[in-house]
């Protein structure tokens, strides 16, 4: 091949790279992809394989090169075995679901027996990949899903430094916003963030303990589910807190967050949370979405968590009138305890949590460091590498709490239990006999700032969900100066078929969400 079509070709091959896939199925709003995509592969009008290759072209352009989004830490070598495996599959059988042969990213502290690490973003982790998968990997391998690869993330997952940078990592380096490169794309869940934002992949798997989904989400234009604790299963994810970690999806629309999350719930007898009495019994999160799910709703503006951003508010303004033009019965003015006494509270927690959970994690681990101790030396040894921008201030901290036996860990957990879901969320819901809180998830992405570390810019939405363990769903709101902003429906334990009928209805009457202007 003489050297002009050498390239017309790899002109051509970066052109169908820089395509978003979701222009393929000819829709104007950038959502819903599962289905569409799913359709695509029913109808044969294309194949898993030709999607995996189409979005490993497409991360190669705009991720490693092009803009160098830097969202994705490693690809699954093995991806186009599978997506070959499952079309021969739907050839002989017909499809498994609705995730059959659709690719997904995995935040990089979710545990995969494979030929993928599993790190945190951590280079002490890179020894050796995990013995197993992750009970959530085995769900969304047996619905038959592509794991594409890992996403970046804030390294241990933002649970390292107070001075810490989101986004960055030891092992990843920094993730870049795609809406505009030189600002933040929150975290800890980053690089899904992001990943799905440029459609590098229709749908993401992230993780939270406190905002690590929502808030990536609404600053990357996204629809993020952080569900109940104990919906989701956490054994295989390398932990942060008990009584606040959980998994959840991250995608371009409500639908699509839908379509993986039926995918990942699911009881598992190593992590007991999903096998209490109170969980309901798993069902299709799919008949939730409601086009009029809005009508005669009650919902509760929590204005404390607002009044941060004029323009923030303005959208929040915006928000309530479609609320109340779908036929939902607004009740202003609602308060959702923060401050001090919660953060202590839940600062206390996590410390406690985060020292128990590790070692026990780490303990599952070969070829790795085997306790905090030994991260935290790990860390001092590799310090030009792992601590060019921020120190392990936490780290140390956590280190020195003691067993959860102490009584200052076992007053502090049943202070943030009473104070973010009894005394906070449970009690606004019932005073006003309340359907959803809502309020605006957190403001527009900050310049990165690597010296001086995060500047957040929002409220604090995401606390008390977090503290009490209670779903938490945003959805794209609209744009200041270009910049996402997404609003949070919030409720009590246990009650994403409410909010996801609501978050979807609001959703449909706006469809506020647009891709990022990439080359």
């Amino acid at each position: 091949m003489n050297n002009d079509k050498l390239l017309r070709a790899a002109s051509l091959w970066l052109a169908l790279a820089l395509l978003p896939l979701a222009a393929l199925a000819q829709d104007a709003w950038d959502g819903d992809a599962v289905a569409r995509l799913q359709a695509r592969m029913a109808s044969g009008a294309t194949t898993s394989r030709k999607l995996v290759e189409q979005y490993l072209a497409r991360i190669d352009a705009i991720d490693a090169h092009g803009p160098a989004i830097n969202s994705v830490i490693e690809l699954n070598p093995d991806a186009l075995k599978i997506a070959d495996e499952l079309d021969a599959e739907r050839a002989r059988h017909g499809a498994r679901g609705p995730m059959h042969g659709i690719p997904v990213l995995l935040k990089d502290n979710i545990d995969t027996g494979d030929r993928m690490l599993t790190t945190a973003g951590s280079l002490a982790l890179a020894g050796a990949p995990a013995a197993q998968d992750a009970f959530l990997v085995t769900r969304l391998r047996a619905a038959g899903a592509v794991i594409l690869g890992k996403t970046n993330l804030s390294e241990w997952a933002n649970w390292r430094s107070t001075r810490s940078t989101s986004g960055w990592s030891g092992r990843g380096g920094l993730t870049r916003n795609p809406y505009a490169l030189d600002r933040n794309t929150c975290g800890s869940s980053s690089g899904s963030g992001a990943a799905v934002a440029a459609d590098l992949v229709p749908v993401a798997v992230g993780t939270e303990t406190d905002g690590s989904i929502v808030c990536p989400s609404s600053i990357n234009g996204l629809a993020g589910i952080k569900p109940t604790v104990g919906l989701i299963s956490r054994s295989g994810v390398i932990p942060i807190s008990a009584s606040q970690d959980t998994a959840g999806p991250m995608a371009r629309s409500v639908a699509d967050a839908v379509a993986l999350l039926n995918a990942l719930v699911g009881a598992d007898p190593k992590d007991p949370a999903t096998t209490a009495n109170t969980r309901p019994a798993d069902t299709d999160y799919g008949q939730f979405l409601k086009a009029d799910g809005l009508r005669g709703a009650r919902i509760g503006v929590a204005r404390n968590l607002a009044g941060f951003d004029d323009r923030v508010d303005k959208l929040l303004d915006q928000a309530i009138e479609v609320l109340r033009a779908q036929g939902a019965i607004i009740v202003d003015k609602v308060e959702v305890k923060g401050g001090k006494p919660l953060d202590d509270a839940e600062l206390t927690v996590l410390h406690y949590e985060f020292k128990d959970g590790i070692n026990k994690y780490l303990a599952t681990r070969t070829g790795v460091p085997k306790t905090l101790a030994d991260l935290i030396a790990f860390n001092e040894q590799a310090s030009a590498r792992e601590m060019p921008h921020f120190g392990q201030e936490i780290f140390v901290k956590s280190q020195a709490s003691g067993p959860l036996t102490d009584r200052e860990y076992r007053g502090a957990a049943a202070k943030a239990k009473r104070l973010a879901g009894a005394m906070g969320i449970d009690a606004a819901l019932k005073k006003d006999r309340l359907d959803a809180i809502v309020a605006p998830t957190t403001g527009p992405a900050w310049t990165t700032d690597l010296v001086n570390g995060d500047r957040y810019t929002g409220g604090a939405a995401s606390q008390s969900a977090a503290m009490a363990g209670y779903p938490h769903i945003t959805v794209p709101a609209g744009f200041v100066q270009g910049l996402p902003i997404g609003v949070s429906f919030i409720g009590t334990a246990w009650s994403e078929p409410r909010l996801i009928t609501l978050a979807y209805s609001y959703e449909q009457a706006t469809r506020l969400r647009r891709p990022p202007k990439l080359p």
